[in-house]
């Protein structure tokens, strides 16, 4: 098993990427906490990892609030007695181009989107430094490389500074043994995305041209990825980022 004895904390379990994630990482021996506000949902994912004969714990986590991030990872300390891998995947999506999004808007998505990155991220280093290093995977974009006609303004900002500061603190924290990277995922199937991508033919066929690869994305695409860079054997990788796009960006 790829992550025996290691205890991770994912930000944004609940559902969606997070989900597939948690559940991945059970399968190969982690000890799982899923943190989201999505409580019922959460629980669901929890007993069925605990039903295939892994360790998970759902614990409510507000990623906006630096109070409810500590009581999180005092939790994983409780329980499992260290931090190994954090997976800053909570994420949520704005509206439109600059002129359609409100103060509101941008002060919310940046909000979950890069603040909860940056206070997870800050609460981790120190459980991390305690057992001689860790890993933290944080979950930006493709957007957070390029631009698009199709994403709002303040999503685009958010994954973009996520990229930036994964780079930041990967050099900053590299000498204790701490690595920080980045996913940038593309197009991928889950209930958040359901809707943007469009149910008819025509919608599916627009986001398909894009895609050299000529699918949508799986959230198991992505937790596959998120796997590699928390386990040991990217040991050597950090300040990276890892494109799971498809090939959007490469044409």
């Amino acid at each position: 098993m790829r992550l025996e004895g290691k205890s991770t904390l994912i930000s944004g379990g609940s559902r969606g990427i997070g989900a597939a994630i948690a559940k991945l990482f059970g399968e190969h021996g982690a000890q799982v906490f899923l943190g989201d506000l999505l409580e019922e949902e959460g629980k669901a994912v929890e007993y069925e990892i605990r039903k295939s004969g892994a360790k998970a714990s759902f614990v409510k986590l507000d990623v906006t609030s630096e109070t409810s991030w500590q009581y999180a990872i005092d939790t994983v300390i409780q329980q499992s007695g260290k931090l190994d891998i954090l997976v800053n995947n909570a994420a949520i999506r704005g509206l439109g181009g600059p002129e359609e999004t409100t103060v509101e808007i941008w002060d919310a998505v940046m909000a979950v989107n890069i603040k909860g990155t940056f206070l997870g991220t800050k609460l981790a280093i120190a459980e991390m430094r305690k057992i001689g290093g860790g890993s933290i995977i944080n979950m930006s974009s493709q957007m957070g490389i390029v631009g698009s006609s199709t994403s709002d303004s303040a999503y685009h900002a958010s994954k973009g500074a996520i990229r930036i500061l994964t780079k930041s603190t990967a050099v900053q924290h590299a000498k204790e043994g701490i690595r920080v990277n980045s996913v940038h995922p593309g197009p991928i199937l889950t209930p958040a995305t359901k809707n943007r991508m469009g149910t008819g033919a025509y919608e599916r066929e627009t986001f398909l041209s894009k895609i050299p690869l000529g699918r949508i994305g799986t959230v198991q695409d992505i937790a596959y990825g998120v796997l590699y860079l928390a386990s040991d054997e990217s040991s050597f990788v950090t300040g990276s980022e890892l494109v799971i796009d498809g090939g959007w960006i490469a044409q």
